[in-house]
């Protein structure tokens, strides 16, 4: 957000609308790193009247929900069961809520679907891909962005101003034009979910409410806006285009003539937050996705994100579950008719761990060399394979080149995340020829079967604008070298190897269409496209 001169009177703002109602507007991000300026924040915010519960990414079912209490079981030789921290409502508070997990995610928002808790989220990323997850933010009302603050002793708020607007928030009216105008707001802001606006509709209730007012006014609407509506905008607001003025045997709409707050005043409003350039979410985030770029999930038995526990027999290489073990052997100690002091476990009662890690993902560039367009598609290439080297480290990729001309594919890059390295290699690269396009397609799927046996995600991505015209068996002949390439195509569909084809022809080929189609690939055309452009294509074909 643009600088303001009290940057801690809107931190105090938003602190003061979520005491009003915490449960109604479901929960607020504040995004900052440990330190002097969060601590404040967090100290400044009141009692939301309900008790804390601090919540860890890494919390498995059996600490949320409902869980058996095999002490205990084993005590009385009955199924006891002990509560989760779910278990009642109250004001959760979830640290480093950018790692937070999908399942996690979908756990906590079915509690806050409820009504009758809230949530703090801790959002700690370093980068600005690092954010929560889209549907549990979704279900947050507000957003704190303590970046740029620096800490200091903001004013305290007043615990009787709260109280009697708690008190008060029951009895707050709104016009029939308050709803129609937020919802007409966030579509002219791009924001697709339908609880941006009943957010807001909210927080302008809670405003009237702290301001002692028992109907809802457009200074409330204003600041409902900034405070809920702006940090989702997805594009700037464009302006209302003029009503046509009515002729004399034309009656005035009605809606005309109700009392309707201004649009271009809550218009201004947002886009005086609003960083210049550039907004906050312009991009949107792709489902399920992590923050880090990582591929697919997969399950391990010695180290990752732990997850929930099976009956399995000792493999020698998976450990076991001891206390998961317990709680299956203790229902059935009676039965057992076990010696007193002792439990008795059978094989069968025997749990072993489970966890869950993140794979490496793999980007094979493989780009057509061949014609009098190569320069330039080359040129791209670089361009587009530097700027994603520069970001893998934050995104744990790797990346490979594979150019293919004249006769056969050759590996210019092998999987690295080495930016010098890519420098050189991709400094002279050779240009011109024919297309030997089923060589190419078969290099890349036996690096992307070798990468996926090394536990990788890999992605060929396919930049060419013309036909195959040289077969596998170097013959110059167009109809077998397509038949080749189609026959490859499906060879790699048929491994699963995920594809992305991008058409850089000046109109787009119907032959990489069908080709695409084999592959199982996605076609994308980009005639002209630059480096930017590129990077952005593949970057969003290959997160979706």
């Amino acid at each position: 957000m643009k600088p303001s001169p009290y940057p801690w009177a809107h931190v105090r703002r938003s602190l003061r609308l979520f005491a009003v109602d915490p449960v109604g507007l479901g929960g607020i991000v504040l995004r900052a790193r440990a330190g002097p300026a969060r601590d404040v924040c967090v100290a400044t915010l009141p009692d939301l009247g309900l008790p804390h519960q601090r919540l860890h990414p890494s919390l498995t079912d059996a600490e949320l929900f409902a869980s058996m209490d095999f002490a205990a079981t084993l005590a009385k030789g009955q199924q006891i069961y002990r509560q989760g921290l779910l278990h009642r409502p109250a004001a959760y508070h979830l640290c480093m809520a950018e790692r937070c997990h999908s399942q996690l995610a979908a756990k906590l928002t079915r509690s806050l679907d409820e009504g009758h808790s809230c949530l703090i989220a801790f959002d700690e990323g370093a980068e600005p891909e690092e954010t929560l997850a889209p549907a549990l933010a979704d279900r947050l009302a507000l957003r704190i962005d303590l970046t740029d603050l620096r800490a200091c002793d903001p004013p305290a708020i007043d615990t009787e101003d709260l109280n009697y607007a708690r008190a008060l928030l029951p009895a707050v009216q709104t016009k029939a034009t308050d709803i129609s105008t937020l919802v007409h707001l966030s579509a002219r802001l791009g924001i697709p979910s339908l609880r941006a606006p009943s957010f807001a509709l909210k927080a302008a209730r809670c405003n009237a409410a702290l301001s002692g007012r028992m109907l809802v006014e457009t200074e409330d609407l204003e600041i409902a806006a900034t405070l809920v509506l702006a940090h989702r905008a997805t594009c700037l607001p464009a302006p209302e285009p003029e009503a046509e003025a009515p002729t004399p045997e034309q009656p005035v709409p009605s809606s005309a003539l109700d009392s309707n707050p201004d649009q271009d005043v809550l218009v201004e409003a947002v886009r005086m937050v609003l960083p210049e350039g550039i907004l906050p979410h312009a991009s949107p985030r792709r489902a399920g996705a992590t923050g880090t770029g990582a591929g697919d999930a997969r399950i391990a038995k010695q180290r990752g994100r732990p997850i929930a526990s099976r009956r399995r027999r000792p493999d020698g290489r998976s450990r076991v579950d001891l206390i998961a073990t317990l709680r299956m052997a203790a229902p059935w100690q009676k039965l057992r008719r076990a010696a007193e002091g002792h439990v008795s476990v059978l094989p069968s009662d025997i749990c072993l761990k489970r966890f869950e890690t993140q794979t490496e993902r793999l980007l094979i560039f493989l780009v057509d060399a061949s014609g009098s367009a190569a320069r330039a598609r080359l040129n791209e290439a670089k361009g587009a394979v530097e700027h994603l080297l520069a970001r893998a480290y934050s995104h744990r990729d790797h990346v490979a080149l594979i150019g293919f001309r004249n006769d056969s594919a050759d590996v210019l890059l092998p999987p690295n995340r080495s930016l010098v390295l890519a420098k050189r290699r991709l400094a002279a690269l050779p240009g011109g020829g024919a297309t030997p396009l089923a060589d190419g397609l078969q290099c890349a799927g036996i690096m992307a079967g070798s990468a996926h046996k090394r536990g990788m995600t890999p992605t060929v991505i396919l930049l060419t604008d013309g036909r195959a015209n040289v077969a596998l068996d170097g013959q110059r002949n167009r109809q077998k070298a397509t038949e080749d390439a189609e026959h490859t195509a499906d060879w790699l569909r048929a491994s699963k190897i995920r594809s992305v084809v991008l058409d850089t022809a000046i109109r787009p080929q119907k032959a990489l269409q069908s080709l695409a189609h084999r592959m199982g690939a996605d076609h994308v055309a980009l005639p002209r496209a630059t480096t930017v452009g590129l990077t952005q294509a593949i970057e969003t074909a290959v997160h979706t």
